[in-house]
């Protein structure tokens, strides 16, 4: 072998090496880099029948089958949210540090009272809805993780309904909603077995395994193309009409001394 050719061939082997430990490297560092569910549950007691209970699964269910045109409409008809049965009063508590951005906002719906909390370097945001009294923490509070922010309330407003805290994970332009599964360092498929008669699946009979577990559901994109208008579903659609959700609550008290109206 020539001189030459010994050359390009040590040449050759020596970059394959500073490869091979640059791409080692990397994935080392990648493991060193906290990856872990950045978020808490919003309820200091554990699951219980006198604390709390999972309640309905975030995407495909059959009550947003049955009931998206009234209660998903912006949301592609699924349920955007996670759904823990509570009584009314239950502490709900931040799942994260964070901002307050919005306290009744109309815009979100799940009256009777709600609060969007920012989550600042997460790329996230938090819903919480159908919260018993308007909260104390107004826009540009800082709260901390574990910080009690609202009491859970009821849709209906009678506490004695349908009594629960809907809670979401969205970006931070709200636009979209994602499932929480991999947010919470939680066994949900164990809070489920333990809930109530827990909202389960909506089945298409012509796509017959989609959307039918705990992980796998869809993004949801607001405004976007409605997914589960099926033709051919199981169970089959129910005739009555969904409850129709007490509106959020409007601030009816006197201006702040600074707010001028125009």
């Amino acid at each position: 072998m020539g001189a030459d050719k010994l050359t390009n061939l040590m040449r050759r082997c020596g970059l394959a090496v500073a490869a091979g430990l640059m791409l080692l490297l990397a994935s080392t560092t990648r493991a060193q880099q906290p990856d872990g569910p950045p978020f808490s549950l919003p309820f200091q007691e554990p699951a219980g029948p006198t604390t709390w209970l999972y309640e309905q699964h975030f995407g495909n269910t059959t009550s947003a089958f049955n009931y998206g045109n009234v209660w998903y409409l912006y949301g592609q008809g699924l349920h955007f949210g996670v759904d823990f049965e509570a009584p009314c009063g239950t502490p709900v508590h931040a799942i994260a540090d964070g901002v307050i951005v919005v306290v009744d906002a109309e815009g979100f719906g799940a009256g009777p009272h709600n609060l969007v909390m920012e989550h600042p370097g997460t790329g996230y945001t938090s819903f919480y809805g159908h919260l018993l009294e308007l909260p104390t923490l107004r826009k540009g509070d800082v709260v901390t993780r574990g910080q009690q922010i609202g009491l859970s309330g009821d849709p209906d407003g009678t506490c004695g309904s349908r009594p629960h805290l809907h809670l979401e994970i969205r970006s931070p332009d709200y636009l979209t909603s994602y499932n929480p599964v991999s947010f919470f360092d939680v066994n949900w498929h164990m809070l489920a077995s333990v809930g109530p008669s827990v909202n389960r699946f909506q089945q298409d009979l012509d796509t017959p395994r989609r959307w039918m577990k705990i992980e796998d559901q869809p993004d949801v994109i607001m405004s976007g193309p409605y997914l589960n208008n099926y033709q051919r579903p199981w169970p089959p659609r129910l005739e009555r009409r969904a409850p129709v959700d007490t509106p959020v609550a409007r601030d009816l008290g006197p201006l702040p001394e600074d707010v001028e109206v125009r």
